[in-house]
């Protein structure tokens, strides 16, 4: 039988939570989406957690909320899932790529000192991190790094970059729930954190996000911007704001608190896959396994991605992969390449060496918290075969 790329993990509690409120009335804008956020508010530690269908919807809300508009500047990295970049095109800004370290795909903190340096001189300089076209005429507003894979990025030095310049650190850890840089959880860095919750995530709620934040204001914005723009004292058809219908519905929400009573059992049961893989794969020919860093204090897997050395056909492999029943996924795309951005932006191959060799290289393997260690072993005794061949 073939081994399912990825799997949630539900149990009867979380089944019984969704099923009670399904006995209810109130399937919307009741009292498990209140108990969610303050769920994820405690667990995280900040003063503020608002929930959302997605993360898309939470990163939207954020650039919202910080009056980033036509033409206005976001760093961020290509090497991410496109709705990170999509975020900032909704409200017509300009995406400003730095590439990424290749050992974790995260941004390289060296490019960002450069560009945001070079962006505030303008002129030629600012020139070398536009793209070709559509570049914008605004203001640098905000740097958004990518917590790729479930391991944080670099935020002594990030955070030391936007308080100079005096730019938004808005997290996308989407990807990281529960992870933690120097021993401080993910998504609390920035002064907004999102975390997703789609079903591969490391907690569910089928589909859905949640925007975590110290900013009270902020936080009474995103939450009348999900609502349809309804703002505090607002009625039903009153609308203060153009808003949009983001909100998160019980019935995912009390799976999400469900979920969230075992966050470290699901955590350490994907570490525990992690390990199994990396122990079956560590300095096997072909092949890189994933690196974490040492000021990641706890890495929160949401995938296990190797990388294929450049002299192996990675595509050839994932087929014959396939056709054993292991099936395996290129991660990711480079965003700069996807064929609207190339429309929009006129990229071009080459334009982020590191971002485009990850994303021709990066193979991600079967990986749930419900794997078992047969699994695991047979993906790697499989990949080990179709390698010596």
């Amino acid at each position: 039988m073939p081994i399912p790329m990825s799997s949630p993990d539900i149990n009867d509690q979380d089944r019984k939570a969704v099923w009670d409120v399904i006995n209810t009335p109130l399937l919307s804008m009741g009292p498990k989406v209140l108990e969610f956020e303050d769920a994820i508010r405690d667990f995280v530690g900040t003063k503020h957690a608002i929930a959302v269908n997605s993360g898309t919807a939470g990163l939207h809300t954020i650039i919202r909320a910080e009056d980033i508009r036509d033409g206005d500047l976001v760093i961020t990295t290509p090497f991410s899932f496109v709705a990170s970049t999509n975020a900032i095109l909704f409200e017509r800004a300009v995406p400003v790529f730095v590439d990424v370290d290749p050992r974790t795909g995260n941004m390289d903190v060296s490019q960002l000192k450069e560009a945001v340096a070079d962006l505030r001189a303008g002129g030629g300089r600012a020139a070398k991190w536009l793209p070709r076209k559509n570049s914008g005429n605004g203001k640098l507003k905000a740097i958004m790094p990518i917590d790729v894979f479930g391991q944080p990025a670099d935020y002594d030095l990030i955070l030391k970059i936007a308080q100079d310049f005096d730019l938004t650190v808005i997290e996308d850890s989407c990807e990281a729930l529960g992870a933690s840089y120097k021993g401080r959880l993910a998504g609390t860095f920035g002064k907004y954190g999102v975390f997703a919750f789609y079903p591969n995530k490391q907690i569910t709620t089928g589909e859905g996000g949640i925007v975590v934040t110290n900013d009270d204001g902020k936080a009474d914005l995103i939450r009348a911007l999900r609502n349809q723009g309804r703002a505090p004292g607002d009625t039903w058809l009153s609308h203060t704001y153009l808003g949009y219908n983001y909100r998160l519905d019980e019935m995912s929400a009390a799976l999400g608190s469900s979920q969230l009573t075992r966050i470290d059992e699901l955590l350490s049961k994907r570490e525990k896959v992690a390990q199994w893989y990396s122990n079956a794969l560590e300095g096997i020919s072909g092949i890189r396994i994933p690196e974490i860093l040492p000021d990641t204090t706890r890495m929160s897997w949401f995938v296990y991605v190797i990388q294929v050395d450049e002299g192996k056909n990675r595509e050839n492999l994932a087929k014959r992969l396939a056709d054993r029943g292991v099936p395996v996924r290129p991660y990711f795309l480079p965003i700069h390449l996807q064929p609207y951005m190339i429309d929009l932006f006129e990229y071009r191959s080459g334009d982020y060496p590191q971002t485009e060799k990850l994303g021709k290289r990066g193979l991600a393997l079967p990986f749930s918290s419900v794997m078992t260690r047969s699994q695991v072993e047979m993906v790697a005794d499989c990949l080990l075969k179709e390698l010596a061949d």
